[in-house]
């Protein structure tokens, strides 16, 4: 795993055109001495549509916020992903119960 990271070439987000996606947004509650503490969390995923991605989760206690914060940790952390006719190049399959795919 440790390899597979070492492979994988950092990008500098000033120089591409970012496109971000929300992904989930979860209600945290949190429980202390004085009630309950409500934020939230969202997870971010963001790319420029050709092989440049990179995924951030923000917690904040309103949902925009957090979607901001997100989105600034998605980019500090964006990699170079090989494509290869626009694809992945490695092939996936999927089954459940007797369905299969791919």
């Amino acid at each position: 795993m440790a390899q597979m990271n070492r492979n994988r070439e950092k990008v500098d987000a000033s120089q591409l055109e970012i496109k971000d996606t929300v992904v989930s947004i979860n209600r945290v509650t949190k429980v202390v001495k004085g009630g309950k503490n409500l934020s939230f969390s969202a997870l971010v995923v963001v790319g420029d549509g050709h092989g440049v991605v990179g995924f951030g989760v923000g917690k904040a206690k309103e949902v925009p916020s957090a979607i901001k914060k997100g989105i600034e940790a998605a980019k500090k952390g964006l990699i170079r992903v090989p494509l290869r006719a626009r694809r992945f190049r490695t092939r996936s399959s999927a089954s459940s119960g007797r369905a299969a795919c791919c």
